[in-house]
């Protein structure tokens, strides 16, 4: 695992069970945290009966998480804790995000928008509850394994991660430009750090994070310094959003054919580190842009006075 120490405290458990029994287990603890984000988010949309809830269900990366095993649905699971409880309940919407640290990389981008968001609107409560949560699971970790740390560390410098093809927007820049420049699969994810704060900052006075954390996960992933493209299962709540202001039902069918589509590259063969699946990212965000400003556009014509022109 290339998890931080600190996700010791979510797989040790499993070492109590045999091989079999612990695959088993871990793979119905993902897809309990599969289901449960998604009737999270089903409700706080209001409980619609138009069962488009059921894309979340069968989006493409999320079902290659539970196949793989991947740790990505937990941390959907703490984003979607913290979207439903951040406003009421804000300390356990830091514990929450305990979930999302297990792949803190991917969350980047809407952590620069985050923390400037807990510094303005003051909910240091938020930031309590995520510093406990990692801070007590580390000390876990370090009492369960002293020399985690160092452990880590020799791993991370021998895993030959540079060495290999991550089908993300960073990685592809370092191989196109030079592939022995780590740092340069960091620059998007600066840029986007930058444009996250700019983000916040001219949304800030009608700041909602049902509506904006969906633009900044979209973004997040998209520049993330590496991603796998299970990774992408984090924007459930961003492409639900987009599906549930959809104008039309083309644009639904454009999110779920593209699904279906990396489904039948995964049944083709088409590897985890194929470049073949550098465009998913790139038509998510694409995909939100569009239908949201179509929705938008939609408002406004019926919002217009009688007899008004845009």
């Amino acid at each position: 695992m290339r998890n931080p120490p600190s996700a010791l405290c979510l797989v040790m458990p499993l070492g109590l069970l045999g091989p079999r029994s612990a695959s088993l287990f871990w793979s119905l603890l993902l897809l309990a945290a599969f289901a449960v984000s998604v009737h999270m988010l089903w409700v706080m949309h209001g409980r619609p009966d138009n069962k488009l809830h059921l894309l979340g269900y069968s989006f493409a990366p999320a079902l290659a998480c539970i196949f793989g095993g991947q740790t990505s649905l937990f941390a959907l699971l703490g984003f979607v804790l913290f979207l439903r409880l951040h406003r009421k309940h804000p300390f356990l919407a830091g514990l929450s995000l305990w979930l999302c640290a297990l792949k803190p990389h991917l969350f980047l981008v809407a952590g620069a928008a985050l923390i400037l968001w807990v510094v303005v609107s003051r909910s240091y409560r938020i930031l309590a509850g995520l510093a406990l949560a990692v801070i007590s699971s580390s000390l876990v970790a370090s009492y369960l394994d002293p020399s985690v740390w160092v452990e880590y560390r020799q791993m991370m410098h021998s895993s030959g991660l540079e060495h290999e093809f991550i089908p993300c927007l960073g990685v592809a820049l370092r191989f196109v430009i030079d592939p022995r420049a780590m740092w340069l699969q960091y620059i998007p994810a600066v840029i986007g750090c930058a444009w996250a704060v700019h983000f916040y900052l001219l949304h800030r006075d009608r700041w909602e994070w049902m509506e904006h954390g969906a633009l900044l996960m979209l973004v997040s992933i998209l520049l993330s310094p590496y991603a796998w493209f299970t990774d992408q299962a984090l924007l459930i709540p961003a492409l639900l959003a987009g599906a549930y202001c959809a104008t039309s039902r083309g644009q639904i069918e454009v999110l779920a054919l593209a699904s279906a589509v990396i489904e039948i590259e995964q049944l083709s063969g088409v590897t985890m580190h194929s470049a073949l699946l550098l465009w998913t990212a790139p038509l998510w965000v694409g995909w939100y842009l569009y239908v949201s400003s179509r929705s938008r556009l939609g408002l406004e014509h019926r919002t217009l006075p009688q007899g008004g022109v845009l």
